[in-house]
């Protein structure tokens, strides 16, 4: 991945918890964050253990299984993250290895 493909998803995230803090400006652009999020199908999408999701994607197994078991829902910047991990996983870890 190139650095300005990291920079954009970076300069994202960055606006996906802008907007989960009542921050954005919505004038400047539009972000639609579910407010359900199916981590579990999310993590046997990439045929991943728990343990394997969370350290791969820097969570928490505790908070992991809390959230498959319905005990905790992710909030609105970790469902951004969740729904980017569950359309681009690859991505996401480039971006992690090289940060």
């Amino acid at each position: 991945m190139s650095k300005s493909v990291a920079d954009s998803i970076r300069r994202g995230m960055e606006q996906a918890l802008a907007h989960a803090r009542g921050e954005a400006n919505p004038s400047q652009y539009r972000v639609h964050i579910p407010r359900e999020i199916d981590v579990r199908a999310i993590r046997e999408k990439l045929g991943l253990t728990q343990e394997e999701f969370a350290r791969r994607f820097g969570f928490s197994v505790n908070t992991l299984r809390h959230w498959e078991h319905g005990r905790r829902v992710p909030e609105g910047p970790t469902r951004a993250y969740l729904l980017v991990i569950d359309r681009a996983p690859k991505a996401v870890e480039k971006a992690l290895r090289a940060a």
